[in-house]
């Protein structure tokens, strides 16, 4: 039986090394690795794109458009890393827990856009309770997210890694003040929220893990639901499903460490509260099912195979 050959754009970079430390030592699928005195040279990028079977960009977003148009060979299927096509015509959106239908069009897609971090953790928390008209796609969402150093990048892993590392990285820092992250636009279209949520990241001094929290005032909600209610709702949604699981109501040690997933492909859905206010947290490692994780998890749809094949 032939071996899927698989090319890496943009190999050297943290979720390129990510994806290869999960698929490196697979019997079933051939690497293909270009010189790294090579990997600017688009002629030879150009090569190895049109070689493969499977191609993950994992690049700036104009270097995954630069490698889409390298691609002319209608047989290769493409898995981008990037921001770059997540609201794009033609592109399906890699999170195949939102429903049946969205892991079958990954199944069947050549182009598929890997999620956000961030947006990850939104849309596994707000889509769901949109879509079974809980909350009206004309709430006005408020999300946080904490997260690891490690999203940022190497400079700035290298940052928090200095040994005379500037004092205030040792606090969690707040960014995305302008209120546009990049993640925004993934997070409206995917929930179909009718306005963008405000939304704030926050970076802290750990290496990976992540928890996402969205807040709600059940009053405003169709019906009053409580909590409770949520989390049972929540709970049906993803029945069945391997990576995302939702924490029975109340179970919760009463403190949520944002790390406690990481190094793993899963996601975990906490809801908290009372009659009158929600939150729902969602757990996960930003570089496993926020990244290179799910980035690997498609690729296993796509090829038809257990998707938790190499994950675990």
């Amino acid at each position: 039986m032939s071996k899927t050959k698989v090319y890496i754009d943009g190999q050297s970079g943290t979720t390129g090394l990510q994806i290869f430390d999960r698929i490196g030592a697979r019997e079933d699928l051939d690497l293909m690795r270009i010189d790294e005195d090579k990997r600017h040279d688009n002629e030879e990028r150009r090569k190895f794109l049109n070689a493969a079977d499977i191609v993950f960009l994992c690049l700036p977003d104009a270097g995954a458009i630069e490698a889409v148009s390298l691609i002319d060979n209608p047989n290769v299927r493409v898995i981008d890393a990037s921001t770059a096509h997540r609201t794009a015509e033609g592109w399906t959106y890699g999170f195949p827990e939102l429903s049946a239908d969205q892991r079958a069009a990954i199944a069947s897609s050549r182009r598929v856009a890997n999620p956000g971090c961030h947006a990850t953790g939104f849309i596994s928390c707000a889509a769901p309770l949109i879509r079974m008209g809980i909350v009206p796609a004309s709430y006005p969402l408020t999300c946080f997210s904490l997260t690891g150093y490690s999203g940022g990048g190497k400079k700035m892993i290298a940052n928090y890694e200095a040994s005379d590392k500037a004092q205030s990285l040792y606090a969690p820092g707040i960014y995305g003040l302008s209120l546009k992250h990049k993640h925004i636009p993934e997070m409206s279209k995917v929930c179909g929220l009718e306005a963008a949520p405000v939304f704030l990241p926050v970076v802290d001094d750990y290496y990976k893990g992540m928890a996402t929290t969205i807040m709600l005032h059940n009053r405003l909600l169709p019906g009053a639901p409580t909590a409770e209610d949520i989390c049972e709702k929540l709970q049906a949604y993803y029945e069945g499903a391997h990576f995302v699981s939702v924490m029975p109501f109340g179970t919760n040690p009463g403190t949520i460490y944002a790390n406690e997933l990481a190094g793993t492909n899963h996601l975990r859905i906490v809801v908290c509260g009372h009659e009158d206010q929600t939150s729902v947290t969602a757990l996960f490692d930003n570089l496993g099912k926020g990244a290179s994780g799910a980035a690997v998890q498609n690729m296993n749809i796509m090829l038809g195979i257990d998707e938790a094949t190499g994950l675990e």
